[in-house]
């Protein structure tokens, strides 16, 4: 499995300009990254960059992530070109993308359906870029009230009925603690649904260890499930940056 600090959630309370972040993750031993939004990133600067550090750039969010209204539906879908034209240039084969939140009055059949209508037509886009889009289940009782998407049955649901190679369902470990629980059994379950994951603890969103959450057996299964590929720590840290991802490399690297 490979590990990907987010730049955004674990070096916010620093002053590191973003290229030292990518600077900072190499030498402490990573090699893959990411971040929320390529909006206003020198893509060429950010590309050179990586590619002289050996890095991998994992995952960044596509533009304008509301699926669960069809009026929206063209913006997403423009904003996803543009999104997969920056995935090119930083050779990124997967795009995050959240759905919105739930719209007041209209009844959540519809809503799903929304969604499902709004993927099936980015699939084309995407098969055709080789780029994976994985969509986010989040939590609504701590970090995104009102969010539409908030456990992984109807996320897969959606999956199923895409029914594209390329699109998948991003596990936050993390959103699904708190939405759901029942971590393994579901991740066992559905691991070919799941194109990407994301971890912190809880409760607090700090580093591995802090919390509740049991990560040496989360991490094993997910292994054991077969998946080798990007693990996002998108945690906000509790003590110091370099600290906390040196410790978690010696323990799960």
């Amino acid at each position: 499995m490979i590990f990907s600090p987010s730049l955004d959630a674990i070096f916010s309370k620093t002053n590191l300009t973003f290229p030292e972040r990518v600077e900072r993750t190499r030498e402490l031993g990573f090699t893959a990254f990411e971040f929320w939004g390529w909006g206003g990133k020198d893509l060429e600067a950010l590309a050179a960059q990586k590619d002289r550090l050996g890095l991998r750039v994992g995952s960044f969010c596509t533009k304008h992530g509301n699926l669960v209204d069809p009026a929206q539906r063209g913006r997403f879908i423009d904003g996803l070109a543009e999104s997969l034209a920056a995935a090119k240039r930083l050779d990124c084969a997967y795009l995050i993308a959240t759905v919105g939140d739930a719209r007041e009055g209209v009844a959540r059949a519809e809503q799903h359906d929304s969604i499902v209508d709004g993927l099936k037509a980015a699939a084309p886009l995407l098969e055709e870029a080789g780029v994976t889009l994985v969509v986010e289940p989040l939590n609504e009782l701590v970090d995104h009230r009102g969010y539409y998407l908030v456990r992984s049955d109807e996320a897969f649901a959606i999956i199923d009925k895409v029914g594209s190679p390329n699109v998948k369902v991003l596990f936050d470990v993390y959103h699904q603690q708190i939405s759901e629980g029942n971590l393994i059994p579901t991740i066992r379950a559905n691991i070919g649904r799941i194109g990407y994951f994301h971890i912190a603890d809880h409760p607090g969103r700090h580093e591995i260890g802090t919390g509740e959450i049991h990560y040496r057996n989360v991490l094993n299964a997910i292994r054991d499930a077969g998946y080798a590929g990007l693990i996002g720590l998108e945690y906000f840290p509790e003590r110091g940056v370099d600290e906390g991802l040196t410790a978690f490399l010696k323990e799960f690297a």
